[in-house]
């Protein structure tokens, strides 16, 4: 079965390639906000929320970063606090054919919002 033609043939290859960034951001703040961490398992979670992502399809690369900032103003005295939407800077970069795009999640201090938008397009 050719799925393109028959799941996408209806969409451009542009909104394609932000259709693929942007489910992926979605499915990644949904499944990680909540999650337990602390400034030692940082960066385990960075590493483990990029490597979950890469393996969905037009993925490229995905660049994940807990602010550190955000994270020690939450922490707790159980030492450890939940992962929030205002501690994520995501970037993740997709391409379909010859078009990329970078979708990207993070928090802007003006709208005190943790914002994901479409940052950039390369055809």
């Amino acid at each position: 079965m050719d799925v393109d033609e028959k799941y996408f043939s209806n969409i451009t290859t542009r909104e394609r390639a932000i259709f693929e960034g942007a489910i992926s951001m979605g499915a990644l703040f949904h499944q990680f906000v909540g999650t337990p961490v602390n400034k030692h398992s940082k960066e385990s979670l960075e590493r483990s929320m990029e490597e979950s992502l890469k393996l969905q399809p037009a993925i490229e690369d995905v660049q994940v970063e807990i602010r550190f900032d955000k994270l020690e103003e939450s922490m707790t005295e159980f030492d450890y606090t939940s992962l929030t939407g205002d501690m994520l800077d995501v970037k993740i970069f997709t391409k379909v054919d010859t078009v990329k795009a970078i979708i990207r999640i993070e928090f802007i201090e003006e709208l005190n919002y943790p914002l994901m938008y479409v940052e950039k397009i390369e055809e």
